[in-house]
């Protein structure tokens, strides 16, 4: 049996834009789902669907307890976070999606 990842992701709205912090076991699913519009709630409400960070994990334990972290930082934080690996906020699902 493989073993399973985990990620905790930052969606944005646009650059600069209403951030939001999730974890899933599939990073392609959720992001499609947000995309998608699917799910009720926050990120359909503010059109938060732009992958713009994420970091894998192996235990779910470690990724909740990183996302629980994560979503009380202070948005500079964040946002620092983001432009260190993603300067210009691009939307990084569309290169993940790329064959």
């Amino acid at each position: 049996m493989g073993e399973k990842t985990y990620h905790v992701y930052i969606l944005a709205s646009g650059q600069h834009g209403t951030l939001y912090v999730g974890v899933t076991n599939s990073l392609e699913r959720r992001i499609a789902e947000h995309r998608a519009k699917e799910v009720a709630g926050f990120t359909r409400k503010y059109g938060v669907d732009r992958l713009v960070w994420w970091t894998a994990f192996g235990e779910i334990s470690d990724a909740i307890a990183f996302e629980k972290k994560l979503k009380r930082w202070r948005r500079e934080w964040k946002v620092n976070l983001i432009e260190k690996e993603n300067p210009h906020w691009g939307d990084l699902y569309a290169s993940m999606m790329a064959p």
